[in-house]
């Protein structure tokens, strides 16, 4: 059976995405900067890939992840809604770290 996916550069930069996310939240919590954030930031890196790949496991035929992940999401899945929380998380983690970071930078 063949499964349609979401294309390969996708998955890089998806799990680039992730691996930096984590790298740079346990730099945060180590240096003691947005902490309790970060420790946050950390759970939704580690759990979303688990879950999304736990619950894309019984996919339709000829839907890729996204789409199923949509799908989800309006037959409100609990576990799409996760997901969507979390990646929006994330993504403002990176904003808040970037803001902060360029302010610190030109304090100096």
């Amino acid at each position: 059976m063949d499964w349609d996916t979401m294309p390969r550069w996708f998955w890089v930069v998806y799990y680039l995405f992730l691996l930096t996310t984590l790298g740079t939240t346990i730099y945060s919590v180590v240096k003691m900067k947005m902490k309790g954030l970060s420790i946050v930031a950390i759970l939704f890196t580690v759990t979303i890939p688990i879950i999304v790949l736990i619950n894309s496991i019984g996919r339709a035929e000829g839907m890729n992840e996204f789409e199923h992940l949509v799908s989800q999401l309006q037959q409100g899945a609990l576990w799409s809604y996760f997901t969507s929380i979390g990646y929006l998380f994330l993504l403002l983690w990176w904003v808040l770290f970037l803001f902060k970071s360029r302010v610190n930078y030109t304090s100096y």
